[in-house]
């Protein structure tokens, strides 16, 4: 049988001046070696985004971070009900094409 090892304690400090933003959208992009997620404000009437913050973890600490975020948001809808995503935005080629079908595609049922 094998010990475990004791856990590390570590002591969480938070600095006087940190500050939290609010962020309502995230652009994730990522090189061999890291994840790199910008976290954006995008305000109504304003054509601005603008970078909150950006995070740079390497793919294993993204994956276990991943695994934390899903977890906790399991543990949320347990104690608050389901978050209820809203429908996306059709594409620009649904907004524009989207109601357009070919000719044998108007009445399927209809004979040859």
């Amino acid at each position: 049988m094998n010990p475990q090892p004791p856990q590390r304690q570590l002591r969480l400090e938070i600095p006087a001046n940190l500050s939290a933003h609010y962020s309502n959208t995230v652009i994730i992009s990522h090189t061999q070696s890291e994840i790199v997620m910008d976290f954006i404000q995008v305000m109504p009437n304003d054509p601005r985004a603008r970078i909150q913050s950006r995070v740079v973890m390497t793919p294993v600490n993204a994956k276990l971070f991943l695994r934390a975020l899903t977890d906790n948001l399991a543990r949320f809808e347990e104690r608050h009900g389901e978050i209820l995503i809203p429908p996306q935005p059709p594409t620009l080629a649904d907004q524009l094409f989207g109601g357009t079908r070919a000719p044998d595609e108007e009445n399927p049922d209809a004979d040859s």
